[in-house]
């Protein structure tokens, strides 16, 4: 069986994917979904000094202090910024990576780099009238979530700090590990996830998975993500 560990979305935490850890356990997959610094519960320690830096260690820690091998890294949304930065860290620790309808930075670039102008635009606003500038509040969850769903997440998702989005990725090679790529074809405002899909269609040594669903298939439809998920391990 894999051993699956998550990288999880920006606003997230561990806790967005206890669907998908219930369903994989079940199949008999070790499966870790820690949740990065001064977010869900560690939101105690959010401050304005919290970067990318600090979440990509995160998730090195995990692979290092478990003394994991052969790990399928799943990288979702901002996810996959630290997933790439961990795949420059510790590559002999992993089998694969997986972004789910995620960013693929490459070296140097930041999230703002990789969304559109007036996301980042709109991002950037929100902090400075809302977060005391270092606080970017939750976007929404896509329409199609459950309401059950919305009720429990609301209070558990918490302000992106903004250097996590500002700060790039290292620029340090990344190796060239087997990757695969899950577009989620329920597309929102602003489309910023297919120009990912289409590298990995063109690219070589990627494997290009679409799924109908909006940007958070680890809530709304886990047991179709789960099945697709399994072909890829």
């Amino acid at each position: 069986m894999a051993t699956i560990l998550v990288a999880h979305g920006a606003w997230s935490g561990g806790w967005a994917w206890r669907k998908m850890r219930a369903i994989w356990r079940a199949a008999g997959h070790e499966v870790w979904t820690p949740t990065l610094t001064g977010l869900g519960e560690r939101g105690h320690l959010a401050g304005p000094e919290i970067d990318l830096e600090t979440h990509i260690r995160d998730i090195v820690a995990v692979l290092d202090c478990e003394d994991l091998e052969e790990v399928v890294l799943i990288g979702h949304s901002y996810g996959g910024m630290v997933a790439t930065g961990v795949a420059q860290r510790r590559p002999e620790r992993l089998r694969r990576l997986v972004y789910l309808d995620a960013l693929v930075p490459e070296p140097g670039e930041a999230v703002f780099d990789l969304v559109p102008a007036q996301a980042a635009a709109r991002m950037r606003a929100a902090a400075q009238a809302e977060g005391a500038g270092w606080r970017i509040p939750p976007n929404p969850m896509p329409p199609d979530t459950p309401a059950e769903d919305v009720v429990y997440a609301r209070p558990r998702r918490l302000p992106q700090p903004i250097r996590t989005f500002e700060q790039p990725l290292p620029s340090s090679a990344v190796p060239k590990l087997p990757r695969a790529y899950v577009f989620c074809a329920r597309v929102g405002p602003d489309d910023t996830f297919r120009r990912f899909a289409e590298r990995a269609a063109r690219e070589p040594g990627w494997t290009l998975e679409t799924i109908d669903a909006s940007h958070g298939p680890h809530i709304t439809c886990p047991d179709v993500l789960a099945g697709l998920v399994e072909r890829l391990l």
